[in-house]
């Protein structure tokens, strides 16, 4: 693509905090420490989790980057950044989460396949960009299209980024053409982050951005768009992120008998996130302190100064909800967190309960062994 390239070699890296936790230097996969997570609402840059498929793209020439939107349209069009940038801007506050976030755990029980990744690989941030419902109207989709004339029901996302799993071919994912179209989903052509133009590592100079979804599916470094008629074919949707019984393994496993993995479910870190997929408030986030026996309720905040009521207008739908609790711990123990999100949705207790091969959306009850005298959180 004229303006931006995807390396062969990594010899392009750009500099990464050298306090994150390197899960692979090659492509480059990391998470920051529990602490360093938890320490704000909006994660910083630097410690938003690095998830990549390869090189690092590089941008020689800003003017001459565009985006193709083509397909089962009309009016096919090519979009510079100039243009992107004269849309409405919207920001939106999302957090975003790899499907493998605490892979380890499910590989601990039984081995799985992915990038072991521990708690970390979440993050929320105050992403800017135009609404892709509003790009969409440029090439005739109206809001709130299921179907076009042609037949599309589904919008294709292609990076510019090359991966081995695709053979050398470039990252993809899609989703429903009647998501992309409801400006109340806030997907976003994303071009700042916390205020700031996107850093490469996070898919300068411009991605997409699919709150309440798994990270999976908000393509990075944009290279064009494609109205399809079925979902996406690509390896990362047909053959990965897809959830399986406990039952399945890479012996009998059969891809197609699975839809791709969109919305993430409630996940929950002791030391302090919640977050729930498709949009879902948290209703409650409960923790033990005795291995699950007896709970008590912890206080959710979002924004300092502002009270945090689950779907309300008040609360920022797309992004994690953090919490606090003050328990008296006498003796070795297990601390237990659990989250309920305002759908009734409630994480099983075991890991057993849904490991699947992959190795995604460990959900279960996140336990911590506390020694008295250490600390552990």
């Amino acid at each position: 693509m004229p303006g931006l390239t995807g390396p062969s070699d990594y010899s392009q890296e750009p500099p990464r905090h050298p306090f994150l936790k390197i899960n692979s230097k090659q492509p480059f996969n990391a998470e920051p420490p529990r602490s360093a997570l938890v320490s704000s609402y909006v994660t910083p840059v630097d410690f938003f989790y690095k998830r990549n498929h390869g090189p690092i793209p590089v941008v020689d020439d800003i003017e001459r980057y565009s985006v193709s939107i083509s397909g089962l349209i009309d009016n096919p069009i090519e979009l510079f950044m100039k243009d992107i940038w004269k849309l409405p801007k919207y920001v939106v506050t999302a957090t975003l989460q790899c499907a493998g976030n605490r892979r380890t755990a499910m590989s601990n029980v039984k081995k799985v396949r992915g990038v072991g990744w521990d708690v970390s690989a979440i993050g929320n941030a105050v992403w800017g960009g135009a609404k892709l419902a509003d790009v969409l109207e440029l090439v005739g989709i109206s809001n709130f299209t299921g179907t076009t004339n042609s037949g599309g029901k589904h919008v294709e996302f292609i990076s510019i980024d090359k991966c081995k799993e695709e053979n050398g071919g470039p990252y993809k994912a899609s989703i429903p053409l009647s998501q992309a179209t409801n400006p109340e989903a806030d997907v976003l052509l994303a071009y700042d982050m916390n205020g700031e133009p996107l850093n490469r590592d996070h898919g300068y100079p411009l991605r997409v951005v699919v709150p309440g979804v798994i990270g999976a599916r908000s393509v990075k470094w944009l290279d064009s768009i494609n109205i399809i008629a079925e979902e996406c074919q690509g390896f990362f949707m047909q053959k990965d992120y897809k959830m399986f019984a406990p039952s399945v393994n890479w012996d009998n496993i059969n891809w197609s008998t699975r839809k791709p993995q969109m919305d993430f479910p409630v996940q929950v870190k002791v030391s302090g996130y919640a977050a729930s997929g498709g949009g879902r408030g948290i209703e409650r986030i409960d923790v033990s302190v005795d291995g699950g026996k007896t709970w008590v309720e912890t206080f959710r905040h979002q924004k300092t100064g502002v009270p945090y009521i689950a779907d309300d207008m008040s609360s920022d739908k797309w992004a994690w909800v953090l919490f606090e609790v003050i328990v008296d711990v006498s003796r070795s123990t297990e601390i237990v967190a659990k989250a309920v999100d305002s759908a009734a949705n409630v994480q099983p207790e075991n890991v057993l309960e849904i490991w699947n091969l992959r190795g995604i959306l460990n959900t279960s009850w996140h336990r911590v062994k506390v020694q008295v005298g250490h600390s552990n959180m």
